[in-house]
């Protein structure tokens, strides 16, 4: 598994670039291997660090700690979910157990924020979900009604009010739910790296190979070196399906964003000066929209199966054009040429919208499959995924174990065709909405 590090997202490119890296070359043994330096792999080992100072931790990921999907996402730490998978969520118990995890997540970010006095330009200013299509009143009326049963403060708006507070007159019905956080993911997750405990040995662009368990070790193969180990945890979220981890049970999604640079303040008063906000779709394949803190626009309108090691400059540029089209809808009075980047990132899918969190085989531990809310619970389940590998037990892995497995995945040949044309129509679906 080799993945190419890049410079297009905006979120990287606003922190210091870092060089201080190294790349595993030699041969090494630690009683603990995990791969993945992203949320998970990263909460995984601080919290090995903190259980086992005097023990060797390795931490190793095919490219720069923290530079993929955790530093790719639109910033988003979630409370609550519409559109979670390709099922919908009807039945409210398991509704509420998903909604517990994501309480769990966030009280796990606050923690490490708290104990580390992170600056990662947290707002809880909450979220919409909202829509151009009157019709959408429908369904966040039913999804009101399933917060309201559960406790979630939240209420209703229309097009008058989301002009006042998005500066757009694009939507015409949206639910704000206030439980929800926005931060930068690229300053959250540079600090996570930045704070790793001393028995933790980072090696970065370092891609593993192959793996294997003979008797009660893991031998793993890397591209320059290798690692014995112990026990083993695999934290790699889109790329667990490629390293041979419940391949049957999950598969990669491309996503493709871009941002603005930061408005003028000429461009930022004939918008009506908003405050920092973020949009959700109502239909799945609508846009997903920020405005930032530092006045930049985000938007994310795009998902496809793509080789999820690479898309090319001008495979970027093309999706790029469906994300001017879908800035300049909600802002026509913005110029042609706002866009400063556009990146591409992978999020991780189940079919039934759960998350990987098991022992594989003795000593072989994964977590992962997100679908779409990794910054939470990625550093939730790294945290106990690290506890369970311990042979210990908590009531957040209680709360994580009692939601439903995965289900198996159809042949990949038939699972391709039904992710290709789920997609197609739900574009459609959500044309207007881009």
């Amino acid at each position: 598994m080799e993945v190419v590090n890049d410079n297009q997202c905006s979120w990287i490119n606003d922190l210091n670039p870092r060089s201080n890296f190294q790349i595993l070359s030699y041969n090494l043994n630690g009683e603990w291997l995990i791969i993945g330096a992203g949320y998970t792999g990263l909460s995984a080992a601080r919290k090995l660090g903190q259980l086992y100072p005097n023990q060797k931790i390795i931490l190793a990921d095919a490219q720069l700690a923290g530079e993929g999907a955790s530093s790719r996402n639109s910033g988003y730490l979630v409370d609550t979910t519409l559109n979670d998978g390709f099922n919908s969520n009807k039945e409210l118990e398991n509704y509420k157990k998903k909604a517990d995890i994501y309480k769990l997540g966030i009280e796990a970010v606050k923690r490490f924020i708290k104990e580390h006095q992170v600056d990662c330009d947290w707002n809880e200013c909450g979220k919409y979900f909202a829509s151009s299509k009157e019709e959408d009143k429908k369904i966040l009326e039913n999804f009101s009604d399933t917060l309201f049963k559960l406790g979630f403060e939240h209420n209703l708006l229309s097009n008058k009010d989301l002009k006042k507070r998005l500066g757009t007159n694009f939507y015409n019905i949206a639910l704000h739910t206030k439980g929800g956080i926005l931060l930068h993911p690229g300053k959250l997750v540079r600090a996570m790296v930045d704070t790793l405990p001393e028995n933790v040995s980072l090696y970065e662009n370092s891609s593993l190979l192959n793996w294997k368990k003979v008797n009660d070790t893991i031998i793993c193969n890397f591209k320059n070196g290798s690692v014995k180990t112990k026990k083993i945890i695999f934290a790699t979220n889109g790329f667990l399906k490629s390293l041979g981890i419940k391949k049957s049970y999950n598969f990669p999604l491309t996503l493709t964003a871009s941002m603005t640079r930061s408005l003028t303040e000429k461009e930022f008063k004939s918008i009506g000066e908003p405050n920092e906000w973020g949009v959700l779709p109502v239909r799945p394949m609508g846009a997903t929209i920020r405005m930032t803190k530092d006045k930049r626009i985000l938007i994310r309108n795009t998902a496809e199966v793509h080789n999820p090691y690479k898309m090319s400059k001008s495979d970027l540029n093309k999706r790029s054009i469906n994300q001017k089209i879908g800035i300049k809808k909600r802002f026509p009075q913005l110029p042609d040429d706002i866009i400063k980047s556009t990146w591409s990132g992978i999020v991780s899918r189940t079919r039934n919208s759960s998350q990987i969190f098991e022992k594989i085989d003795d000593n072989i531990f994964a977590a992962g499959c997100y679908n779409g809310s990794g910054i939470g619970v990625g550093t939730l389940f790294g945290e106990q995924i690290a506890i369970k590998a311990s042979n210990e037990n908590s009531m957040e892995i209680k709360t994580i174990e009692a939601i439903k497995k995965p289900t198996k995945l159809p042949p990949e040949t038939i699972l391709n065709l039904g992710i290709q044309l789920k997609l197609f129509f739900e574009r459609i679906r959500a044309k207007s909405e881009i």
